[in-house]
């Protein structure tokens, strides 16, 4: 059975796309089956990993309405398989009004873990009805913040919400650890939210992740050509990074580069007279 795998924050602009995609591309290179799905109706998920929206193809939404079985709306990319997402998902939040709704997904998932080693899945930047079937489904969240004062606003919203789906719907929910994202060491900042990035972690019977994301231009700029960091410059600092947070994530050790030691040649051979 697969493992889900759910990035949020209910404050946008913190990385949750851009993080949910870098692992969905780890995790494939290291040889996992991985879905992602995209819970997000901007569907910033969907067009990084080069997924097809348009032209009436079916999405989450279709899903989510039951008009469909999620096996159905999944795409293969050249990264992973997707479940993609575009702006009619934003309707959810009006038409799902059934008993149980919070379940959907859970259920919609069920019908397709057997068939992956992770599912992942981006949420949008708000405490919704998607959001809620996001943490209903997941063994694990992982929480994407940046560095700044404002990114921690909410987080007491946040933490309720969790406690309450623990509470009521998913008692094996687990929230997996805080990644602090265009991290720099070098601002007083960046050093001070940390500590309280800590503080909150503590209330959630979690830890920030010791391994951080600075900021790149490569990260910025895979997204434009459809594909991950790693894919995009896999010799980048950032491509590393995500690397390492995987691995960290799993809580496996990465392997050691094998090194190839070079010897000088044969001797040369003594001249005789």
């Amino acid at each position: 059975m697969a493992r889900i795998i759910t990035i949020t924050n209910q404050k946008g602009g913190v990385g949750k796309t851009t993080t949910c995609a870098s692992i969905c591309g780890c995790l494939s290179e290291m040889g996992k089956s991985v879905l992602a799905i995209d819970l997000d109706p901007q569907g910033n998920l969907s067009f990084s990993l080069g997924a097809e929206v348009s032209g009436g193809s079916y999405t989450v939404y279709n899903a989510l309405k039951q008009e469909v079985e999620l096996y159905d709306i999944i795409q293969h990319t050249e990264i992973c398989d997707i479940a993609p997402a575009n702006i009619t998902l934003s309707a959810c939040e009006l038409e799902l009004t059934a008993v149980g709704r919070e379940h959907i997904l859970k259920e919609q998932i069920d019908t397709i873990a057997a068939d992956y080693d992770f599912i992942l899945i981006d949420t949008p930047p708000a405490l919704s009805v998607l959001t809620i079937n996001a943490y209903v489904a997941s063994d694990w969240l992982i929480i994407p913040m940046i560095p700044e004062i404002l990114s921690l606003q909410g987080f007491s919203q946040l933490k309720e919400t969790i406690f309450a789906i623990k509470k009521y719907y998913n008692k094996m929910l687990e929230v997996r650890g805080i990644l602090l994202n265009q991290y720099n060491p070098r601002l007083i900042l960046t050093k001070e939210v940390e500590e309280l990035a800590n503080i909150i972690a503590e209330q959630l019977d979690t830890d920030v992740f010791h391994q951080k994301i600075t900021s790149s231009v490569s990260i910025a700029e895979a997204p434009a050509h459809g594909k991950t960091v790693n894919k995009y410059a896999p010799r980048s600092k950032s491509a590393v990074e995500f690397s390492d947070l995987t691995y960290e994530i799993l809580g496996l050790e990465k392997p050691k580069r094998k090194t190839v030691k070079r010897g000088r040649g044969r001797p040369k051979k003594e001249e005789t007279v």
